[in-house]
């Protein structure tokens, strides 16, 4: 059963999404800040982390950056949880390092089929990559099949959350220019990065 490390400097929280986890079965881990989360890292190896963005003294961001940047922890799957609304920049800025983002308060049902869907979402593109190399396909193809699989989904994912927040549809006449360009160069960048991830998957078929 995959293990999940639940980040947040709330440890109400820790422990509520700890019973909700293991009530489905998953191992648990838990850090009640961003400092505490990277010391757990050099000693586990989560299949996933849930990591709070609204922590102090380290946010969500910035421990979400320092995992990243760290060659041994790049690869462990991020989700963002929080109760914080979600603006363009950081969709922008910090959309292509997590793999999905979850609203708080959340219901067990949607926790766990967000938790599932990203578990799922990974083992699928590790099938691609399998069936990739067995066909010789050159190692940055393969790489740019992995993001661009995992990045239009997400990306998805947070413009359909962003279009909500905002209310893009033209009913909402108080939100700024720069906010609905910023919708709308996400939206544009999903077109072409779907565009190049059908090329590579009609390779890899």
């Amino acid at each position: 059963m995959s293990t999940i490390l639940i980040v947040d400097d709330s440890t109400m929280i820790v422990d509520v999404f700890v019973a909700m986890l293991q009530r489905h079965g998953y191992e648990t881990l838990s850090a009640y800040g961003g400092d505490e989360a990277l010391e757990v890292l050099k000693s586990a190896r989560p299949d996933l982390i849930l990591l709070d963005i609204m922590m102090e003294p380290r946010d969500g961001w910035s421990t979400l950056t320092a995992i990243k940047e760290n060659p041994e922890f790049t690869e462990i799957p991020v989700m963002m949880l929080t109760a914080k609304q979600l603006n363009p920049k950081e969709a922008q800025q910090y959309g292509s390092l997590i793999e999905d983002y979850i609203m708080k308060p959340t219901t067990h049902k949607q926790l766990y089929e967000a938790v599932d869907y990203v578990l799922s979402r990974r083992e699928t593109i590790a099938e691609g990559i399998k069936k990739a190399r067995e066909k010789g396909l050159d190692a940055e193809l393969i790489e740019e099949y992995e993001h661009l699989s995992t990045s239009v989904d997400v990306s998805r994912r947070l413009l359909h959350l962003l279009s909500s927040t905002y209310r893009v549809d033209g009913t909402d006449l108080t939100i700024s220019k720069n906010i609905v360009k910023a919708i709308d160069n996400i939206e544009e960048s999903i077109t072409l990065q779907d565009q190049r991830l059908k090329e590579l998957k009609t390779m890899i078929a």
